[in-house]
């Protein structure tokens, strides 16, 4: 082919056809120009290609790490709401005592003392030139907002636990029934809900000396501290689940657009 437009330039050289020698040289430098044009088209176009195919992935990650996000959200606001039946059964303790037995208390003390904190999945992506890839503004826009979200959630979360670990356990130590709170949960066998695996379960039975035995348990419920924890657990668990209800319909707003999103 090269040979062939060599062969016409020096043809048209040769007879001294200056004018179409002109309009030939333009036409070939407009074919030139054609062909780097679609040269480049075709490399853009396999460039996006690349880039849609990238982005895939990155959805489809996103879809299963927000998936097992959603989840453990739920199991912590179970985790809280049956905290707060709890408490409320303990304070109904408080008001009538003459109700209580201690399998019943030790069984509704046991929420004061667990620890339901959310620790989602996080990525890179947010931040990175992944981000880029992402077409849709408003999946970019909750992803760059998710921390901030999450933020709102821990923080509580650290406040509670501070309060479990600095009041609420050396509470119960003091009344004398930390074992017994223990021992009535665990002889039974069980299995936390955040656990890894829902089917391994624990069975543990504590010695009990004398002292466990003879707990007053009108003591118990009249011990202002205990209540006033109680009153506080309720309050944490309630600001905290009304939380977590924001977060979770960003994670379903999310979700949703990445079905969207996603060419199964």
């Amino acid at each position: 082919m090269i040979k062939f437009f060599r062969k016409i330039r020096q043809q048209l050289i040769a007879e001294n056809r200056v004018s179409k020698y002109l309009l030939y040289a333009i036409g070939e430098i407009i074919l030139v120009v054609i062909g780097i044009l679609i040269a480049l088209s075709i490399n853009n176009w396999n460039e996006k290609q690349k880039d849609l195919a990238q982005e895939q992935l990155i959805l489809k990650q996103l879809r299963a790490e927000y998936q097992s996000n959603l989840a453990q959200l739920d199991e912590k606001v179970l985790m809280r709401e049956e905290g707060i039946e709890a408490c409320h059964q303990l304070l109904s303790y408080i008001d009538n005592p003459e109700e209580v037995t201690s399998d019943k208390l030790y069984d509704a003390l046991w929420h004061l003392v667990l620890d339901p904190t959310f620790d989602p999945i996080k990525n890179d992506i947010v931040g990175s030139e992944k981000i880029r890839l992402i077409r849709n503004q408003e999946l970019v826009r909750i992803l760059s907002n998710w921390s901030s979200d999450v933020y709102q959630v821990q923080e509580l979360e650290l406040e509670f636990q501070k309060i479990r670990t600095e009041f609420t356990a050396p509470c119960l130590t003091r009344l004398g029934i930390a074992r017994n709170v223990n021992n009535r949960v665990w002889q039974e066998g069980y299995s936390p809900i955040e656990a890894l695996e829902k089917d391994r379960n624990l069975n543990y039975k504590f010695t009990m000396g004398p002292t466990q035995k003879t707990v007053d348990l009108q003591a118990v419920l009249f011990d202002v501290e205990l209540e006033g924890l109680v009153s506080w657990t309720i309050s944490f668990f309630e600001n905290t689940n009304l939380q977590s209800q924001t977060l979770r319909s960003r994670i379903k707003q999310m979700l949703e657009i990445l079905d969207q999103e996603i060419a199964d």
